[in-house]
């Protein structure tokens, strides 16, 4: 017996050992690994990834991604994953983006797809299984969160902001089989909850009677007006703007050629308004009528909402009015702690070093602009002293 244990506990880290289906950091052979899509090429629309770090980066040679490079273009292309199903796993999906050129509008998400996609016309309509990351346009900044459920795209109802600054943030989406996920930005928890709360899969379990309707009788006025409140006398007489009793005709005040003096009309302390009757609680009220409800015919239980049959690619496909972002360091695993390590040894490992260069940066920009102006002050021509002269004869 001792024996068969010892045998099940060295099985059992193999059982549950994590695995990773792609990684990717853009080192040698990156190339080969990505197919750019071809679908807006005829358009003069498809936009060019080239590998690079940006303007600015922690570590120049590991900071490099694939880098939008061209103004108001379509970016798409995809990777091919080891293809797995998600049933009874977790499925983590991480990712670093960086919008160096500060985006006014444009995404920097990516999509997982299942089996099937023709890599090379990958496009908005090809069916994906999830999309997950920043989206930024005006005012909107969110981070997108969408489900493909039996053919729809599903939102996730809660908002989740995206990070706007021109910085490196790491994108992460947790789905456990318990149908609960979490999305954390820089490793840091941003939001959480249920699938089946969080998103509008399923029918409700419940329906309104439709057999039923209020009855046409149910009284459901709280107040009702005092039948004994009677308006007073007068109450109507009483003007609502009166003379002035403090004005007085001015002393030039002719009334041959300005006509009759007549005071100027002021506001009537004694007026009171349009007369309503005293509100009292109606004795024949019945309350708020609650219309029953009945378990839903059409509500179909569903406990594997999280599950993809095929995960088979990994995808990107984003527009961008201002280019210039990096994608980077993209996994997509069953282990948190994988992509918990990843963001260690790059994120969290360049994040001070990149913000130290992005500020050198930063300032370095002022210091020309700063140049630049005076530059100009200096190019504009000395005024004469006939200007100068003419200048005073204006005064």
């Amino acid at each position: 017996m001792r024996c068969v244990i010892a045998v099940l506990a060295l099985c059992l880290p193999a059982l549950f050992q994590a695995k990773t289906y792609f990684q990717e950091e853009f080192g040698a052979g990156w190339e080969s690994r990505w197919v750019d899509s071809t679908w807006k090429e005829s358009a003069g629309q498809q936009g060019k990834f080239t590998l690079s770090a940006g303007d600015f980066a922690g570590d120049a040679e590991a900071d490099k991604g694939l880098f939008t490079s061209q103004d108001a273009r379509f970016y798409t292309t995809s990777a091919k994953i080891e293809e797995f199903s998600n049933k009874g796993k977790d499925l983590v999906i991480q990712f670093s983006v960086k919008h160096g050129q500060k985006i006014d509008c444009g995404g920097g998400y990516i999509k997982l797809i299942p089996a099937g996609l023709d890599q090379t016309n990958f496009n908005g309509d090809s069916p994906y299984n999830i999309m997950f990351g920043p989206d930024i346009c005006g005012h909107t900044h969110r981070t997108h969160v969408i489900f493909n459920y039996k053919g729809d795209n599903k939102l996730v109802k809660k908002e989740i902001q995206c990070e706007t600054d021109q910085l490196t943030h790491v994108y992460t989406l947790i789905v456990h089989p318990d149908q609960t996920y979490e999305v954390r930005i820089d490793g840091v928890k941003k939001q959480e909850g249920n699938l089946i709360e969080d998103w509008d899969f399923l029918k409700p379990k419940t329906i309104k009677d439709p057999s039923v309707s209020k009855p046409a009788d149910w009284v459901d006025e709280a107040q009702i007006d005092d039948p004994t409140d009677v308006k007073p006398d007068g109450w109507d007489a009483i003007p609502k703007t009166i003379a002035d009793p403090e004005a007085e005709k001015p002393a030039d005040w002719d009334d041959e050629s300005d006509g009759t003096w007549e005071a100027p009309q002021i506001d009537n302390p004694e007026f009171k308004g349009e007369w309503r009757a005293k509100r009292i609680a109606n004795p024949a009220y019945q309350g708020v009528w609650v219309h029953p409800e009945i378990a839903n015919p059409d509500y179909v239980e569903d406990s594997e909402i999280y599950a993809y049959a095929s995960n088979a690619f990994i995808g990107i496909d984003v527009w961008q009015v201002k280019a210039g972002t990096v994608f980077d360091n993209l996994i997509i695993t069953d282990s948190v702690a994988e992509a918990e390590a990843l963001l260690a040894s790059t994120y969290a490992k360049n994040k001070d070093a990149e913000k130290a260069a992005f500020d050198a940066l930063e300032a370095k920009k002022k210091e020309a602009e700063e140049a630049e102006r005076k530059a100009a002050e200096a190019a504009k021509p000395a005024a004469t002293e006939d200007e100068e002269d003419d200048d005073k004869d204006e005064l």
